[in-house]
């Protein structure tokens, strides 16, 4: 059996913080390792207990959850951590920020308790998660604005299903659903978004999205 997933929960509202932690230590496969209330303790004690994911609130004291996010998980980090933004405020300036920051996902607290803990596996196992909500119009609207990593490169040539995968990406759909709808396993998918990541040089499909819309990819 493998080592439970740990996960540290800051935020500086100690119902919510308490009520994340509680949700999140009764899973088997979930550990909270730490609770804080501010951005710097974030930093702190993640670079002390080595979470494998942060579930990080916006706004905070001392330090914004958005500037922690870049510290923990942020270009030229040497050993950067998940960051998963969890956050009352909907607003599109925000996640593009924490996306920009280095964030592998994004939920609204009134999310459901099931759609938090499939967030946290999701971003712990490496892939990234936007919430439904915000995925398309987000993206979309800010696209030119955020950067892929410098090794991407819009003349990478990529087969036409590797195109057919990265538009569903960036059409929001997980992989079961590209599965689907292309009629191929999802071990199949799996593989195809690997090589297009590898190829055109992306961290995660947040990163795919942005590539898919900066490139005419998508409208």
């Amino acid at each position: 059996m493998s080592a439970p997933t740990r996960v540290l929960v800051c935020d500086d509202q100690v119902l919510i913080r308490t009520g994340f932690a509680t949700i999140i230590d009764a899973q088997p496969d979930l550990e909270v390792v730490g609770e804080c209330g501010d951005g710097r303790a974030a930093v702190d004690l993640a670079r002390r207990l080595r979470p494998d994911i942060v579930v990080m609130d916006v706004r905070m004291p001392v330090l914004d959850g958005i500037e922690a996010t870049r510290l923990l998980a942020g270009a030229g980090v040497e050993e950067p951590v998940k960051v998963l933004v969890v956050t009352t405020f909907n607003l599109d300036e925000y996640v593009y920020e924490a996306l920009r920051a280095g964030a592998s996902g994004f939920l609204l607290k009134d999310a459901p308790a099931a759609q938090l803990l499939t967030g946290i596996r999701t971003v712990a196992a490496g892939a990234a998660l936007l919430a439904p909500e915000v995925t398309r119009q987000l993206v979309g609207r800010y696209a030119a604005r955020i950067r892929p990593t410098e090794s991407a490169s819009g003349d990478t040539e990529l087969t036409r299903r590797e195109l057919e995968v990265l538009r569903l990406i960036a059409d929001g759909q997980s992989n079961g659903e590209i599965a689907a709808t292309l009629v191929i396993s999802q071990e199949t998918v799996k593989t195809y978004v690997s090589r297009l990541l590898a190829k055109l040089g992306l961290r995660d499909r947040v990163q795919a999205v942005v590539y898919a819309y900066r490139n005419g990819l998508v409208t």
